[in-house]
């Protein structure tokens, strides 16, 4: 019998595989415990929509992912903060700032989890960051921090 994997079975299968198996085994276990369904036309089809749709909702991700790129490379965003004596920053410039400044900026959401600094930013001055916003799609950018 035919069957739609609906999760993932150790030995069997992976979800969203079309796999052939021993009747007894698809009724009595897979099919019976949800971890498949018979595939009959009308669950093919769903299977091929849900694929489709992913697909879809993937290329939308990189497009949008190719247009922050654009925008934000190779651009200054400069910071303004407070500091002590020595020029040493009260805290530090961190990734959810940084995220905080492109929204302001430029008005994109990028996840403050997919800025990278090569190193801390605890004083005045001009760093490199790099956005991983995709797959193969880095945006790199420079923070410059000023005093207010």
């Amino acid at each position: 019998m035919k069957v739609i994997f609906t999760q993932d079975v150790a030995g069997s299968g992976k979800k969203g595989e079309v796999k052939e198996v021993k009747d007894a085994y698809a009724r009595n276990c897979l099919i019976k415990k949800g971890l498949a369904v018979e595939a009959t036309n009308e669950n093919l089809n769903h299977l091929e929509g849900q694929k489709a749709s992913a697909q879809h909702k993937l290329d939308v991700e990189a497009a949008n992912a190719k247009k922050i790129k654009d925008t934000i490379d190779g651009k200054v965003l400069t910071f303004k903060a407070k500091a002590g004596q020595g020029g040493k920053l009260f805290g530090s410039v961190t990734s959810k700032d940084i995220s905080a400044l492109i929204k302001r900026d430029f008005g994109f959401d990028v996840d403050k989890r997919k800025i990278v600094t090569k190193s801390d930013i605890k004083s005045f001055g001009t760093f490199t960051a790099e956005a991983r916003l995709f797959t193969g799609i880095v945006a790199q950018f420079s923070v410059k921090v000023e005093e207010e």
